[in-house]
């Protein structure tokens, strides 16, 4: 799993009304953590080393 923000009109619940930015990732991970019952941190942990593994950075 990867997070992303690709949908400029449709920002997280909290910044709905404006355009949405690579930096509301962090909003994306936590409701996955809260829906998932895991740790941010775990998610985090997860989807940033399936974003680097995925790209090769």
């Amino acid at each position: 799993m990867m997070v992303e923000t690709d949908c400029p009109y449709l920002a997280p619940q909290k910044y709905r009304g404006g355009t949405n930015e690579p930096s509301y990732v962090v909003e994306i991970a936590k409701q996955i953590a809260n829906t998932k019952g895991k740790h941010f941190s775990e998610i985090a942990e997860i989807t940033t080393k399936n974003a680097e593994e995925f790209f090769g950075i």
